[in-house]
């Protein structure tokens, strides 16, 4: 993080809320609205699990906590839809656009999967902004495509990622959804597929690095779990892994010095997803089915933090959805992502991923921990600081 990030946060909300007699309490931590939320919404906790009630802070404590992140079918649970994730109780959910509709909808949403399971599950979106953006106007943000925003800021590419997902966090935490599948640090090549160019940050690893980190960062702030993406990088692949399986040939030393940079210069992250891809100079299996990627991922990267897959639905993978999970927990991811499928496909995945292990529910335990009620900050003065950085 530059200096100019560091200083920029310290004067937008880094400070520390307590009540006048200096402890600190939950209820005082958080904006009039947000009491309002954590006293009469179920999903506006982070703090709070389902109903108001005491619930469970992490999977850890309960043996048959699922190793999967699953997706609602629609813009509210069926019967069928609670029981399911009632009994495989995944460790957390994710959204997509046939799951919003409003503001109040995706609370009560948010607040009925949290029910479910009895806890205040993580709940993620894909909120890139710009061509990934499942949030949109009228009632949200648009942005442009993060390429693009960090161009235009130019000297101020930190900061100004810095404030769009500090922004964007605060988008996030109105609706109950404390976790973005971001940064994405994917260092982009001249040969990047159309489908993640402009999705990068840049083509430089330390800068990719550094935005990457102003990203994380304005997420934290704001309440927000990150999730780093793509383990270990994508930004060499020429083909779009949602439909097809993209091999990398490049010697391990310069993937070493330039793709894997990025992820182990934010290997503290608590949550990172892997990539569906073939380093053919490494391994001939796909990253997130491949043991000795995954090695690599914890060893010479040194990312600690849960792993989950990529969509394990995706066409570059192939094999029946049972075996791909059941092949992407043995390589060593510790959760596995199942979007847009059946609810008899999500159970064939929650099946063949099983429980969390000792070594995922300590990873949950440390991604859960990370997550905090964010302080008081003026969004409009924000929005008009990152306005002048971009068009001033």
């Amino acid at each position: 993080m530059g200096p100019s990030v560091r200083a920029f946060r310290g004067l937008y909300g880094r400070q520390k809320a307590r009540d006048p007699k200096g402890r600190k309490r939950r209820a005082y931590l958080l904006s009039p609205a947000r009491a309002w939320l954590w006293r009469h919404q179920r999903c506006a906790a982070v703090l709070l699990g389902s109903g108001g009630r005491k619930s469970r802070v992490y999977p850890g404590d309960n043996p048959v906590s699922g190793a999967t992140i699953l997706d609602p079918l629609g813009l509210r649970l069926s019967a069928e839809e609670k029981a399911f994730f009632r009994d495989t109780d995944p460790f957390g959910f994710i959204l997509f656009a046939r799951n919003l509709d409003s503001p109040d909808q995706i609370r009560a949403l948010c607040g009925d999967l949290r029910e479910a399971v009895g806890r205040a599950a993580p709940i993620t979106i894909d909120q890139e902004g710009g061509r990934v953006q499942r949030l949109r106007a009228p009632d949200w943000t648009e942005w442009l495509p993060p390429l693009e925003h960090a161009t235009r800021a130019g000297g101020n590419a930190a900061q100004a990622m810095y404030l769009r997902y500090r922004i964007i966090a605060h988008e996030l935490q109105q609706l109950g959804i404390d976790s973005n599948c971001a940064p994405l640090v994917d260092v982009a090549q001249d040969s990047t597929h159309p489908f993640l160019k402009n999705r990068c940050y840049g083509t430089d690893a330390q800068s990719v690095a550094d935005l990457g980190r102003a990203v994380a960062d304005g997420l934290l702030d704001g309440g927000v779990l990150p999730v780093l993406k793509h383990i270990p990088g994508h930004g060499r692949a020429v083909a779009d892994s949602h439909l097809e399986l993209p091999h990398v040939d490049a010697d391990p030393a310069e993937l070493s010095r330039i793709d894997f940079a990025p992820f182990k210069a934010l290997n503290d992250l608590p949550m990172g997803m892997t990539a569906h891809l073939v380093y053919t100079q490494i391994d001939p299996q796909p990253a997130t089915i491949s043991a000795k990627m995954m090695g690599l991922i914890r060893d010479q990267i040194g990312f600690d933090g849960l792993i989950m897959t990529d969509d394990i639905s995706m066409k570059a993978l192939s094999g029946d959805l049972g075996s791909l999970s059941a092949a992407a927990r043995a390589a060593g991811c510790d959760v596995v992502l199942h979007c847009n499928g059946s609810l008899d496909e999500k159970r064939q995945v929650a099946e063949a991923a099983g429980p969390l292990d000792a070594a995922g529910q300590r990873r949950a335990a440390a991604a859960i921990a990370t997550r905090k009620t964010p302080a008081e900050v003026d969004i409009p003065a924000l929005r008009a600081k990152l306005d002048a950085l971009l068009n001033g």
